[in-house]
């Protein structure tokens, strides 16, 4: 199917992103081969600007830092920027903040959205997972938020959204042994927080999908809480890049090369060793078995490379005896859910994500 009109735009835009990247990296690795240096000299002129608060704030980081919190600024601006455009506001609903201690790793914020109840009777609750590439988004962005509200509100269950760590800053495992304790921490709190602890599910989307899918599988492993269902939007389960869809991509005209280039980025960000691609908390669909996992809901769109992955995760859930459904949105990219204010098929996704987490109303 031809790709949405909504998206064409964007994607001139993306796909010079994408072009530009691999440019600035090229430029990069040349420069630092070439044997004649230059020394610029200074001049009034070229006098630098009277430096700003955060300029001061990110002098103190090294060159790398500086640039990833320069890109994070950019992602949560572009986010803010939306929302206000192409999204949704989220209803008002009450929220509640919690810490969650994670041994062995940094301390974990949990933040809880709770539908309206008539009196005491506790409500089916879902852990969430934001995405970002392991590398950006968090709780607070404002598209993020919206969405957890929302389906909050329709699909009448607690959502409990967990602000795990970015890599690189944190890599692999610690963002899967924070999703297994905010797990742990759910399960433990639900009188007080007013959830039923028998009906639980894990969402995620993208490399919040990821988290989620290997938390299901964590959790079969060790404690073996009840969990009712996952939920997995877009998801990204095999870091090794096997199930990679690069026609989705070559449909739009984006090289194979570049494709490849961002999820190996990705990879590299969050893995500490490349081999660790192939271990089940990092990859879940290379776990050794599949079975006895919650039942999955999966979606994914027609122009994601990543779109290969949700097919094989279903194929081999299914295989598992795991009752599992895919559906796959045509004539759409990757971030489609955040253009609920836009796009049809956005809106539709969100309708068909609520009927999903309202299973656990069962």
């Amino acid at each position: 199917m031809r790709l949405d009109p909504f998206f064409d735009e964007r994607l001139r835009v993306h796909r010079k992103y994408m072009f530009d990247q691999a440019v600035g990296v090229l430029r990069t690795r040349v420069s630092a081969l070439w044997p004649f240096g230059r020394t610029a000299v200074p001049t009034a002129a070229s006098a630098a600007p009277k430096p700003k608060p955060q300029a001061k704030a990110d002098r103190a980081l090294g060159p790398h830092a500086r640039a990833r919190a320069k890109h994070r600024r950019s992602a949560l601006a572009w986010d803010r920027t939306e929302l206000s455009t192409v999204g949704t506001a989220g209803p008002d609903v009450r929220i509640t903040e919690h810490q969650v201690a994670v041994p062995g790793y940094p301390t974990l914020r949990v933040r809880v959205y709770h539908p309206s109840v008539v009196g005491d009777a506790p409500v089916p609750a879902v852990l969430a997972f934001y995405g970002g590439a392991f590398r950006i988004g968090g709780i607070d962005y404002p598209t993020t938020d919206a969405a957890y509200r929302r389906r909050c509100v329709d699909a009448h269950v607690a959502i409990a959204a967990v602000d795990y760590a970015l890599a690189p800053e944190h890599r692999y495992p610690t963002q899967v042994e924070q999703a297994y304790a905010a797990l742990d921490w759910l399960v433990s709190s639900a009188a007080e927080l007013g959830v039923d602890r028998s009906r639980i599910g894990v969402q995620g989307i993208s490399a919040g999908g990821c988290l989620a899918a290997a938390v299901a599988i964590m959790n079969r492993d060790r404690a073996n809480h009840p969990l009712m269902l996952q939920v997995l939007e877009v998801p990204v389960v095999d870091l090794t890049g096997a199930h990679l869809d690069i026609g989705a991509m070559r449909a739009l005209g984006i090289p194979r090369f570049l494709t490849v280039r961002e999820l190996r980025s990705v990879a590299r960000t969050y893995l500490p060793r490349p081999q660790d691609a192939r271990e089940p908390y990092a990859s879940p669909l290379r776990a050794a078995s599949h079975a006895g996992l919650p039942p999955a809901v999966i979606f994914t769109a027609e122009y994601d490379p990543l779109r290969g992955d949700g097919d094989a995760y279903g194929a081999a859930l299914r295989a598992a005896g795991v009752d599992a459904s895919v559906v796959r949105y045509q004539g759409v990219t990757h971030d489609t859910p955040i253009f609920t204010g836009a796009l049809p098929a956005a809106r539709r996704w969100h309708d068909d994500v609520v009927t999903a987490l309202r299973r656990l109303h069962a």
